[in-house]
C-alpha cells in the first residue's frame, strides 16, 4: 500500500500524477509500420500477470492518478484484459481502450459501452489499399466498418489519422471519418520509435520534452518509462519497486532532465503549452500512444 507520505513524494517530483499508459501486450494481428514499440504477430503478452497488472491499477489508486489508458499491441488479443477493464472501473478510474478495431467481439462492445470507458483508434487513408500497406495485412474494411459501429453505440471515440505525404488523401480521409459520425479526429506524425525509427537508435530528441510530468507508461514486463514513447530509458519496474517510488525516484528525475535537454537542443515534435496536452483522450492532444 502506498503511504501518504510516498504519495507526496511522487507529486514533488513528477507533479500530481495524472495519467498511466498500461501497455499491456506486444501482440497484434497487425505489422504497422509506425508502431512505435513494434508490436505485431510474433509478440506476446510480457511477464506481467493479471494479478500484477491489478496491483498496479491498487497503486495508481493510492498515488492519485484519475485515469489510465490500456495500451499495446492490441489489447483485445490479451484474454484477461476484459477482466482488467472491470478493476479499472471498480476502483473508480477512467479508462481508454487503445484499439486497431480489426475485430472487437461482443464481450468487448458491451464493456466499450460501460460508463468510464472510452475508445480510441488509428486510422490512415480512405484508400484499402493504402491503408492496408500501412498496417500490413487487409484490415481497412474492418476497422472502417467498426468505427461506424462504435458511433452508432453512442461509445466515446477518437481516432488519430496517420496521414502520409498526400494531403489529398488525409483530406478525404478525415471527410470519410467525419461521414462515418466521429467528432474527435486529429492527425498526427509518424514517430522515429520502434519500426517507425526505420532502423534508427532511439532519440530522446524525438520525444516532446513533456514526458514523465505528471504521467508515465509502463511495458508488458513491468518496466517503467516516462511515456509510450520513451520505453528504450527504463527508470524502474514495478514487480521489484513500488510505483510510488519509481515515478518519485532519482532515476525518473534524471530521465526528464535528459529529455528536457535533449529535446531543447534538437527540433521538437510538438510543442505542448499545457499540462493537458500529452494526455491520451485530451482534445487538442499533439501526442498519441499510436502516433
Amino acid at each position: 500500500m502506498t503511504t501518504v507520505a510516498e504519495a507526496s513524494t511522487v507529486e514533488a517530483a513528477t507533479g500530481a500524477p495524472r495519467f498511466l499508459w498500461l501497455d499491456l501486450t506486444r501482440k497484434c494481428q497487425l505489422s504497422c509500420g509506425h508502431c512505435y514499440n513494434a508490436s505485431g504477430p510474433d509478440g506476446d503478452h510480457g511477464a506481467m500477470t493479471g494479478d500484477d497488472w491489478k496491483g498496479v491499477l491498487d497503486q495508481a489508486v493510492s498515488v492519485g492518478v484519475p485515469g489510465v489508458q490500456f495500451t499495446g499491441g492490441e489489447v483485445t488479443m490479451r484474454p484477461d484484459a476484459p477482466e482488467l477493464v472491470n478493476c479499472v472501473l471498480s476502483l473508480g478510474l477512467k479508462v481508454e481502450v487503445y484499439s486497431n478495431l480489426v475485430h472487437v467481439t461482443e464481450e468487448w462492445w458491451g464493456l466499450l459501452q460501460r460508463d468510464g470507458v472510452t475508445l480510441a483508434t488509428s486510422y490512415y487513408s480512405d484508400q484499402s489499399a493504402e491503408h492496408d500497406a500501412m498496417t500490413g495485412r487487409p484490415s481497412h474494411a474492418r476497422t472502417r466498418a467498426n468505427i461506424g459501429k462504435a458511433v452508432q453505440l453512442g461509445i466515446p471515440l477518437r481516432v488519430g489519422l496517420i496521414a502520409g505525404d498526400d494531403a489529398r488523401r488525409a483530406d478525404e480521409a478525415e471527410r470519410e471519418l467525419h461521414a462515418l459520425g466521429v467528432t474527435s479526429i486529429r492527425r498526427y506524425h509518424v514517430r522515429p520509435f520502434g519500426r517507425g525509427s526505420t532502423g534508427s537508435a532511439p532519440d530522446m530528441g524525438g520525444l516532446c520534452g513533456r514526458c514523465g510530468d505528471g504521467r508515465a507508461a509502463i511495458g508488458p514486463n513491468g518496466d517503467v518509462s516516462p511515456c509510450v514513447f520513451s520505453t528504450a530509458w527504463s527508470v524502474g519496474n514495478v514487480q521489484a519497486a513500488s510505483l510510488a517510488d519509481i515515478l518519485g525516484g532519482a532515476a525518473m528525475a534524471s530521465a526528464q532532465a535528459s529529455i528536457r535537454d535533449a529535446v531543447a537542443s534538437g527540433t521538437k515534435p510538438c510543442t505542448p503549452d499545457t499540462d493537458d496536452e500529452c494526455t491520451p483522450g485530451t482534445p487538442g492532444s499533439e501526442c498519441t500512444p499510436r502516433n
